[in-house]
């Protein structure tokens, strides 16, 4: 990241680092000065399950798990103490895409003593990369498919000490054409665990400036960026445009700048460059 910077740099673009908009810089600024505005803010707030303890000592969530990772071997970390260490633990990862599959096989890395992956569907419908899959099942994780949590179990200390899960079976398919994951009743069983790490993915989290502009979401709070509109990805105040996972949802980098790279074509069009 580094070196393109410099080389962005010497290209003749400017970088503005520590700076929030809408807090140190407002948005209407950028629309007074430029042409045009590309929007690319991703998605970084964690999905929750919605179960008990989910807040427990020894549940994390994603995010920080891996940062803190990246940290440790870049030599980034400010502090130890924020480094999350799953050496020698019982971990279980929830979750099923490729979120999770870095959180297991970071887990393996760091020598934890056991690694399972609980996913509510079957394997087939794992919206991750299946070569990811395969290259877990080589480190060493182990898979638990058709099993949905119900909640994090906890000593008498609130330490997450496993997860209740239930089994499912595969349903009739929803309003995506997924098939359902159906509860078998009774087949409730505790996964014991030294540590839990929540992987369900990300959602967007919308600039609370977006209304004051005109930019329309849609139902899940993605900004509406069509990449087959008059000009690609333009949202709907014609200056501003926007692409990535904040328009599409959690995806990976490779077609993030696709995205990007095809709304600066937009852009170029738009500007009449």
């Amino acid at each position: 990241i580094k070196l393109r910077r410099e080389i962005f740099t010497e290209m003749g673009v400017e970088f503005v680092l520590n700076t929030e908009i809408g807090k140190d810089l407002a948005f209407q600024d950028l629309i007074d000065q430029y042409d045009a505005v590309f929007l690319g803010m991703g998605t970084y707030k964690s999905m929750k399950g919605g179960f008990d303890n989910e807040g427990a000592d020894g549940v994390y969530e994603a995010l920080p798990f891996l940062i803190s990772n990246t940290n440790r071997v870049m030599g980034l970390e400010k502090d130890a103490a924020d480094f999350i260490d799953m050496k020698g633990k019982k971990v279980v990862v929830l979750g099923g895409g490729d979120t999770t599959m870095d959180c297991v096989r970071t887990s393996i890395r760091q020598g934890a003593a056991q690694v399972t992956c609980a996913y509510r569907r079957d394997e087939a419908s794992m919206p991750g990369s299946r070569r990811e899959v395969v290259n877990a099942r080589e480190e060493g994780v182990e898979f638990e498919f058709n099993v949905q949590p119900l909640d994090i179990a906890v000593d008498e200390t609130g330490k997450a000490i496993g997860v209740k899960l239930v089994r499912t079976e595969m349903g009739e398919p929803d309003a995506a054409g997924r098939r359902r994951p159906v509860v078998v009743e009774g087949s409730e069983f505790v996964q014991e665990a030294d540590a839990v790490i929540i992987a369900f993915g990300f959602q967007p989290s919308p600039a609370p400036w977006f209304a004051d502009y005109g930019i329309i979401l849609d139902e899940k709070g993605r900004v509406r960026a069509p990449a087959k509109g008059q000009y690609a990805y333009q949202t709907s105040n014609p200056k501003i445009f926007a692409g990535g996972d904040m328009v599409r949802g959690s995806d990976l980098v490779v077609t993030a700048i696709d995205e990007g790279r095809k709304a600066a074509d937009g852009i170029l069009d738009y500007i009449g460059a």
